[in-house]
């Protein structure tokens, strides 16, 4: 990743004149090798190491430097996610991170107790033994500033989850809220985790609105965080009023109601105008289902928004139109994917380039009403990479807290520090990969071991742990193990913690 380290020191001093507003969202990382830097004020082609035909996220410094970027990978050596420095190489301990290379099933939430470090959700969504939602830790200070993954795919729900994954900050302007829903039965429930210094709240629920049961969900989040749109690719269209400080949503209207086969709308992606009074869509085509696919806005301030729908642009099957997203200028851009129906259009061959998957749309006044929003198609060039249908699902890092609300007040951190955290021990097995992920936090002690036993009692497996800031992690190959239970123990000079794994 060229960083323009030189260019943005210049920009630096004259930012205020600029109207970019975001900092931390202002380097994206996205499609075949693809990014787009924003700190000049206006979006500039890069280059990235990502090949995914959807799921991504990347997360900067307040100033607007990369930090690290993280991709979904499928069908190349197996389903995985993958973490890259800012020099595009492969982060330490940066790989096999559950993921399945969908589209939205990943993103990247700061931990509010400590500036360096950041978690990595990702879901688990149609493989046999990656369910659930799962958190990974990444530490910046280590490495000489490029980074290592301290803990890996801790797991904090076993059930199936869906495409959806999505974060918005609390209302106090520090803490998080992480959001997704599940997929193996029909259900109109929220999952909630609350992300404060103290570590990830217990899951917490809500069920409102409409049920669905298909793993392709959206949520999207206004700008001001004071509204949300969930959109099912089976035409269901739901807005709601969100609370920032509960995290409670409220005032559920369906805008079209699900629909039975044979289906006319079939939602992929969606985005907030910056003022949140328009939303726009995507529809993706299917063959057999309908040969085009559509860009349309709607206003969500009309009497009936479902009759306010304009449609802005009509594309072929060849193109299917992907994800939107507002950009740090106020632009909604908007991916594609280029199939020309010879040679697979993931990952695409060398010599598969059209203008369809070399461009991104751009819709350059996205608060204007119809044709005035002025969209213009394939507008902005890669700079010779292509895109799929992915864009990076990075939450607003930016949105302030909502000053003289009831939660615009934060405890002193003495007070959240309390009494000291007791070390705790996570161990998942993957049978996918044939490897156990290790995760021990909050130790006491500096030097340990890592010990595996069998049910006889006879160690297996023994070697001295790493321990980093009272982390340890560590992907351990169980090829060759017999199925079974194991016992996993991690013992320093200060504890001893041990925990059960089934190998199957």
């Amino acid at each position: 990743m060229k960083l323009y380290r030189t260019l943005f020191l210049i920009l630096a001093l004259s930012i205020v004149v600029c109207d970019v507003q975001a900092q931390r969202g202002n380097v994206w990382c996205f499609g075949h090798e693809a990014a787009i830097n924003f700190n000049s004020g206006f979006p500039v082609a890069d280059s990235s190491s990502v090949i995914s035909r959807g799921s991504c996220a990347s997360i900067c410094d307040t100033l607007g430097e990369l930090l690290f970027y993280a991709n979904t990978r499928a069908g190349i050596s197996g389903n995985t996610t993958l973490v890259w420095n800012n020099s595009d190489q492969l982060m330490l301990n940066g790989d096999s991170i559950v993921g399945e290379g969908w589209y939205y099933e990943l993103v990247i939430v700061p931990d509010p107790s400590n500036l360096y470090r950041y978690y990595l959700f990702t879901v688990g969504v149609t493989g046999t033994s990656m369910l659930g939602i799962y958190y990974s830790v990444i530490d910046m200070s280590l490495n000489g500033g490029m980074g290592e993954v301290i803990q890996k795919n801790v797991q904090l729900q076993n059930f199936k989850c869906s495409d959806g994954l999505t974060a918005i900050q609390h209302g106090n302007g520090r803490d998080w809220w992480v959001f997704f829903r599940r997929w193996d039965s029909p259900n109109n429930t929220y999952y909630k985790y609350l992300i404060t210094p103290t570590g990830i709240s217990n899951v917490m629920t809500q069920s409102i609105g409409s049920t669905s049961s298909n793993g392709f969900e959206r949520m999207f989040f206004s700008k001001s965080g004071n509204r949300m749109i969930f959109l099912f690719p089976n035409g269901l269209f739901e807005l709601y009023d969100f609370d920032r400080c509960s995290g409670l949503l409220s005032n559920p209207q369906t805008v079209f109601p699900e629909q039975t086969a044979p289906f006319t709308r079939l939602f992929w992606s969606g985005q907030f105008s910056p003022s949140g009074n328009l939303f726009y869509t995507t529809l993706i085509s299917l063959p057999g289902v309908t040969d085009s696919c559509f860009l349309i806005q709607y206003n969500l301030n009309a009497s009936n928004i479902a009759m306010s729908a304009d449609t802005l642009e009509i594309g072929l099957l060849m193109n299917n139109m992907g994800q939107l997203k507002l950009g740090p200028d106020n632009k909604i851009y908007l991916s594609s994917v280029y199939n020309n129906f010879v040679t697979s259009s993931y990952p695409y061959p060398d010599t598969v380039y059209s203008i369809y998957n070399s461009y991104l749309g751009v819709i350059n006044s996205p608060d204007s009403i119809g044709i005035t929003c002025d969209f213009q198609p394939y507008s902005f060039y890669l700079g010779g990479k292509r895109s799929y249908i992915g864009l990076p699902n990075n939450p607003d890092y930016d949105l302030p807290a909502l000053v003289g609300s009831p939660c615009d007040t934060l405890v002193s951190q003495n007070e959240l520090a309390g009494a000291a955290a007791v070390g705790s021990l996570h161990v998942y097995y993957l049978s996918d990969w044939d490897k156990a992920f290790i995760n021990a936090s909050n130790l006491k002690g500096k030097t340990g071991k890592l010990l595996v036993y069998d049910m006889q009692g006879k160690i297996i497996h023994s070697e001295p742990l790493r321990i980093l800031n009272g982390y340890y992690t560590r992907d351990l190959s169980m090829i060759g193990r017999a199925d079974g239970v194991y016992l996993v123990v991690v013992e320093t000079e200060q504890e001893r913690l041990v925990k059960k794994v089934m190998v199957d």
